[in-house]
């Protein structure tokens, strides 16, 4: 029998999702704090973060606003000279504020390139080391496995490129809520794709199946699929592709017998299923998302381990 208070957290804030989307869209519009058309852009975040670091980072290039870059906070180099790499505006995605790599890159950065920094938790410490701060205090998080921030965090951004969300918000309604069929609750495997900007949200599906169910998951470019990962599609496994399709997967995917996803519906919304349907995995399998193995909520890490 499933365990509907495991995951509880989880539970409230990922069916919270298009009202609190809907908050951040309105932010952003009454804002006017990030980098402006033109800029050359780094983004930096950690996990969850940095997929969506590379979601708006392809969208804003693809809306001609200029040269953005996404970097995992950890490998991001933008140190390593005294002109952090011509960057005019660095922009930081955390929810906690706390964690170590995204502090230590934003205080080394301090008077040299202008930072922006997407937080949660209003009162953290990275408050006091980007030059602006941009919350979403609403949708801060219990349960240490991302939703509602990472996404919403992602709305403000795309609403800032003039990309309307009128539909995700629609589209999101139901996928919050739909019952989760038995053949995604007993699914061995789930590889997940994208395209442009939507290869973010394929890689974070499958951080949140990892995370929250321990499960083996993929995620790919989908041009990329067919140069070998579609080897493990078979029964019993699912792809699952969020945005536009190439050419012919559909008809090579019904080759392998696995489940293939593929909607008209919202990217934005086809992630906030995906939560859903992880959730439902955790909980059938006795897991706990809001407290998953091994992982707390922020990564704060002692200085002689960095």
């Amino acid at each position: 029998m499933t365990d509907r208070n495991l995951g509880a957290f989880m539970d409230e804030e990922l069916t919270s999702q298009p009202e609190v989307w809907t908050r951040a869209i309105a932010q952003a519009k009454a804002e006017d704090l990030l980098p402006a058309d033109g800029q050359r852009v780094a983004v930096i975040g950690c996990g969850t973060s940095w997929f969506m670091a590379q979601s708006y980072a392809a969208a804003r290039e693809t809306a001609g606003k200029g040269l953005t870059d996404p970097f995992a906070a950890s490998e991001a180099f933008l140190n390593s000279n005294s002109d952090a790499r011509d960057y005019d505006v660095v922009v930081a995605i955390t929810r906690s504020g706390t964690t170590t790599e995204v502090l230590e890159l934003l205080a080394g950065l301090k008077g040299k390139v202008r930072t922006v920094a997407l937080i949660g938790d209003a009162e953290s410490p990275i408050v006091g080391l980007a030059d602006t701060i941009i919350a979403l205090p609403y949708a801060d998080e219990k349960s240490v496995v991302q939703t509602r921030f990472a996404t919403s965090a992602l709305a403000y951004l795309l609403t800032s490129l003039d990309i309307d969300l009128s539909q995700a918000i629609e589209d999101a309604r139901t996928a919050v809520t739909a019952t989760v069929s038995q053949e995604l609750l007993d699914a061995e495997q789930f590889t997940f794709l994208g395209r442009g900007w939507t290869i973010g949200l394929a890689h974070e599906a499958g951080l949140k199946m990892r995370e929250a169910v321990q499960g083996w998951t993929e995620s790919y470019p989908a041009m990329e699929y067919r140069h070998g990962p579609i080897s493990i599609a078979a029964p019993g496994r699912v792809t699952w592709l969020f945005g536009e399709q190439p050419e012919g997967l559909d008809a090579d995917m019904a080759q392998t017998g696995a489940l293939y996803i593929h909607t008209n519906k919202h990217p934005l919304a086809e992630l906030a299923r995906v939560h859903k349907v992880t959730l439902e995995r955790a909980r059938v399998r006795g897991l706990d998302p809001d407290l998953p193995r091994n992982l707390t909520r922020s990564v704060i890490l002692d200085a002689s381990a960095v």
